[in-house]
């Protein structure tokens, strides 16, 4: 048995997998097997065990990465968005150093003791927070041709998968970690394996699409392969997606930045939006989540009545009640926090924002709206309270307490 953050988990007993398919709103599977495009996963919904979880908000990656191979929210671990604005030096950076990791990781704790444990991941943002402390394997598609043994514990990854590095932009990005996953149980056999995907395909294509299901497809295609190598496999999801558009198309924005700037002079509030990192072509940093540091002395609540009057808003909450609701960090988070509603996403000035990327219809996440994800296990699982509430985080202790 183990104990990592406050969760008691069972070493596995077979190689066990979990997979992280980046924005997969439960509709993609839904659709993908309705149709025909996933015999794999049709056959483990029938002899397994399936939910619909809640992720955490905000619906990014990094926080519910984190907290997947933590088992635990934001609150716990830290990571409370792919971007934050740093009090202590004044200025907004990417929270993709393990600095701002505040818990172990449940992978560091298997290797620990004496599981071998591989990480795959799409985007390199999350490899060095994934891998933190943990000894084994772990590497990215997006840099799998500058793995070394002393950083990543495994040399020349492009002749093993047999695929060159792919575009970021791009399904391949996501097919290179379920190949690589495939390649490593075939000849290193991990113990425990963690898979993360890029969610490029989700912000392009819609359910039942024809993009969507030519991913969906290559996806169950590898997972078959790991189910017949004998794995437990438990797929989930760090968010889910939707349009974000108005009747006419266009992303339907409320630009943040500009109502404050209107109201309290220009710079005087300053918005975050936990969304951005480096790969903003497919997004153009819009989500459905922001957080708003307020000039001293402003009335909290009057702002909140304000912003929650705003067309397209959802909620606004205080600090402490956004922090409460949400199981978030409250020292990194602003005094205010917004959630635009399902078709809608928040900016910062509209002059701030490149949309010329978009080459399709907006779609996004980051609120309320996108919380509901898949927790799949190819496996029954026995004694199992399936009247508790599932989340995504949930994943390790279902695969390893209940699968096994």
């Amino acid at each position: 048995m183990l104990t990592v953050n406050g969760r008691t988990y069972k070493l596995p007993a077979v190689p066990t997998v979990v997979v992280c398919v980046d924005g997969c709103e439960p509709d993609y599977l839904a659709q993908a097997v309705a149709t025909g495009k996933m015999p794999w996963l049709k056959q483990a919904l029938a002899n397994g065990s399936a939910h619909v979880a809640d992720c955490v908000v905000p619906s990014f990656t990094n926080p519910n990465n984190l907290s997947i191979v933590t088992g635990r929210p934001p609150s716990v671990h830290g990571i409370c968005g792919n971007y934050l604005f740093d009090q202590a030096s004044g200025t907004e950076v990417m929270m993709n150093d393990p600095k701002w990791l505040r818990a172990p990781t449940l992978l560091a704790a298997l290797a620990d003791a004496g599981k071998r444990v591989a990480v795959v991941t799409a985007k390199d943002k999350l490899r060095k927070l994934l891998g933190h402390q943990m000894k084994g394997i772990c590497f990215s598609s997006e840099k799998a041709d500058q793995v070394t043994l002393e950083e990543n514990g495994i040399t020349d990854v492009l002749a093993l998968v047999g695929k060159p590095v792919p575009s970021v932009y791009s399904a391949d990005l996501s097919e290179f970690v379920f190949a690589a996953g495939v390649k490593l149980m075939q000849t290193r056999r991990p113990d425990v394996m963690y898979l993360s995907t890029t969610d490029y395909i989700q912000h392009k294509h819609a359910p039942g699409t024809e993009g969507a299901n030519a991913f969906y497809t290559m996806m169950d295609r590898y997972l078959g392969q790991l189910d017949e190598m004998g794995c437990v496999i438990a797929l989930t999801a760090d968010h889910g997606m939707n349009a974000k558009v108005a009747m006419d198309g266009t992303p339907d924005v409320i630009y943040l930045q500009d109502w404050f700037d209107a109201r309290l002079g220009a710079g005087a509030a300053r918005v975050i939006l936990p969304i951005t990192d480096p790969y903003v072509v497919h997004h153009g940093a819009l989500g459905s989540f922001a957080t708003v540091y307020l000039p001293a002395g402003s009335d909290v609540a009057d702002t909140c009545s304000q912003l929650a009057n705003t067309k397209g808003m959802e909620v606004v909450l205080s600090r402490e009640a956004a922090a409460e609701r949400f199981e978030l960090p409250p020292d990194r988070i602003g005094d205010i926090v917004c959630v635009s509603e399902r078709f809608t996403v928040i900016g910062t000035s509209a002059s701030r924002h490149d949309l010329s990327g978009l080459d399709a219809p907006l779609r996004s996440h980051g609120g309320i709206s996108e919380q509901r994800v898949p927790l799949i296990v190819n496996r029954k699982l026995p004694g199992l309270d399936t009247a508790r509430r599932f989340r995504n985080f949930d994943a390790f202790d279902l695969a390893l307490n209940y699968a096994q």
